[in-house]
Parts: structure tokens; C-alpha cells; sequence
């Protein structure tokens, strides 16, 4: 994983990435829908404030080594975010921006011993607490794209799609059905290995091949070294 300060980082510049697109978006964009099936804006934008409380429990975790999940139960979170979903923009606006600032806040008070302590995450995967602003600006920026309100993967700093892609091909890459790919990026001089890497190369822009792996994309823009488009991947997460 990166170094912490660079994570630290990325999910600062995301959180301001995010306060800018919503700072953007008319009262009536929020009930429209986003790129996630099923999901509003608002939707996406009550996921990413509780997303930020469950990132501040983990926090809490490692601070004070008491077990404390990101969330109390997969329900408890889907229940949380389809009653966010219906509250006024102007409240989920400041949901967003509050619980951001709390974030802010925990990361600031966290003594520096307790960054080597582990955690859970939200998939009961124990992981060092320094991986939590990592999953934070995940969050962030790919749901900046997910609002469907012209973010794109783009936006993102290269080394930060480099890490990302790594990210879901660890992830994707140990499933039983994931097809054996060779994905190099044309602009970051980086390859990854996806099964046993016997299959074709598939190359393109980092952006290109994060928004594949992660589904936001069908590839469209991608061609294998064998000349056809690239599969579908198993779901990541």
C-alpha cells in the first residue's frame, strides 16, 4: 500500500473533488438518478456521509482497541441510506460536508502509535489501520463518478489509479471465474497480472482500465492484443 501521507492525501483532495461537483448540482439533480442502478444521487451522497462515520469508528478501533465495525450490520447501512436518500438536498449537502469534517477530525487526533494497530473492514478482513484513509478516498472518488455528473476516473492522480487498479486486481484476480489477463497501462508504465497470466494483453489509459476492473465501464474504449473486447470481470466488491 502507499504511504500514508499520500493516501491522507488523495482523500482530502477527494473530499474537496466531492464538495465542488455537489456545490455544482441544482436541488432537483438529487433525486435523479446516478450511475449505480437502483441508487439516486442521493443515494450515493448518503452512502458517502455514512461512509465517513464508518471510517471514523474504525478510527475509533485503533485509537482505542476497542472493536468498534464500521457499520453495525449490512442492514443497519442499507437501512441508514435509503432514509438519508429522502431527506432535502440542503440536508444531505451538510451531512456530506459535516461528517467529512469529523473525518478530518478523528485522523488529526490519532496518535501516531496507533496507525500500526488493526482493524476489520467493512468485509471482516483484518487490516492495518493505515489502510483507512486508502479506503476513504476509494469512496470518494469513485462515487464522484458514480453521480453521474460529469467526474470522471480522469480526475483521479495517476499514481492514485495505479493503486487502484492494483487494488481491485488482488481482489478480482484470487475469484475462481476471473479470466487470465495481462493489463499494462499505456500512460503509467505499470502492468498487473490477472489469473495466471496466460490470456491476451488488454492496454489502454489507467482510467480506462480502472473504470473495466471496476465495472463502471464496459470497456468500450479497450481492445485485447488479440483484437476483441475485453470480458466481464467478476463483481469486485
Amino acid at each position: 500500500m502507499t504511504r500514508l501521507d499520500e493516501t491522507l492525501a488523495w482523500a482530502g483532495d477527494g473530499a474537496a473533488h466531492l464538495r465542488g461537483l455537489m456545490a455544482r448540482m441544482g436541488d432537483d439533480a438529487f433525486a435523479a438518478p446516478s450511475g449505480l442502478p437502483g441508487w439516486s444521487r442521493a443515494h450515493v451522497l448518503t452512502h458517502v456521509a455514512r461512509n465517513a462515520d464508518g471510517m471514523i469508528n474504525l478510527l475509533t478501533w485503533a485509537r482505542t482497541g476497542v472493536p468498534t465495525p464500521a457499520y453495525a450490520s449490512v442492514e443497519a447501512r442499507n437501512a441508514d441510506i435509503e432514509a438519508g436518500a429522502t431527506r432535502s438536498p440542503a440536508a444531505i449537502r451538510d451531512d456530506v460536508v459535516d461528517s467529512s469534517d469529523r473525518l478530518a477530525l478523528a485522523v488529526r487526533e490519532m496518535p501516531k502509535q496507533a496507525w500500526s494497530a488493526h482493524v476489520k473492514n467493512v468485509q471482516g478482513v483484518e487490516i492495518p489501520a493505515t489502510d483507512i484513509p486508502w479506503l476513504r478516498a476509494r469512496e470518494m472518488w469513485i462515487h464522484a463518478v458514480d453521480l453521474d455528473v460529469g467526474a470522471s476516473l480522469t480526475d483521479l492522480p495517476v499514481p492514485m489509479l495505479v493503486e487502484l487498479v492494483g487494488d481491485v486486481v488482488r481482489v478480482v484476480g484470487a475469484k475462481p471465474n476471473c479470466p487470465p489477463l495481462r493489463l499494462v497501462a499505456s500512460d503509467a508504465e505499470h502492468g498487473w497480472t490477472l489469473g495466471d497470466g496466460s490470456g491476451p494483453e488488454l492496454k489502454g489509459p489507467a482510467a480506462s482500465l480502472a473504470a473495466w476492473a471496476l465495472g463502471r465501464s464496459r470497456g468500450k474504449d479497450l481492445r485485447t492484443s488479440e483484437g476483441k473486447k475485453p470480458p466481464v470481470l467478476p463483481r469486485w466488491l
